[in-house]
């Protein structure tokens, strides 16, 4: 059994809550096993690093996330029609 250090244990709390990835992929990445991290995650984490006002603006940030991409696909897909129907008039 690999022993960690204490050390090692605060990053990857602070790269599982901080990074975006799922947890499933951060211990992939760190060569630990899902439930360790999780542990580590239940042992090590900040009393206000997941304070209500944080997660209400990391889901909000989310939200902007997908209705910027949805937006950004329908302005590509108006683009091609506008230079679709361009083409057929001459």
């Amino acid at each position: 059994m690999k022993k960690h250090t204490e050390d090692f244990k605060r990053e990857a709390v602070r790269i599982a809550l901080s990074s975006g990835l799922s947890r499933r992929r951060v211990a992939s990445d760190l060569g630990v096993g899902l439930s360790t991290l999780s542990k580590w995650v239940c042992e090590y984490r900040p009393a206000d690093l997941e304070t209500a006002p944080q997660a209400d603006l990391a889901r909000e940030n989310e939200r902007l996330r997908l209705e910027n991409r949805v937006l950004k696909e329908e302005r590509d897909i108006l683009k091609k029609a506008t230079q679709f129907f361009a083409s057929q008039r001459s």
